[in-house]
């Protein structure tokens, strides 16, 4: 999931815990924050991530 955010140019403004921050390079607006808990990302998670990165699902599938 980091990865991808990355590749669509977010960068980690900063962690606490298991959480990282994420704010777009280009577009500050643009920001999420990426639990990073053992096992899967459920589907609403993942929605509610793509949504405050203002990313479709197609755009999320190329990056992966």
């Amino acid at each position: 999931m980091l990865a991808a955010l990355e590749r669509a140019g977010f960068v980690v403004r900063r962690t606490r815990g298991s959480h990282y921050y994420l704010v777009h390079r280009s577009d500050p607006a643009r920001r999420t924050t990426v639990a990073m808990h053992p096992g899967d990302l459920s589907m609403r998670d993942l929605r509610d991530i793509l949504k405050q990165a203002k990313l479709s699902r197609e755009e999320f599938l190329r990056l992966i």
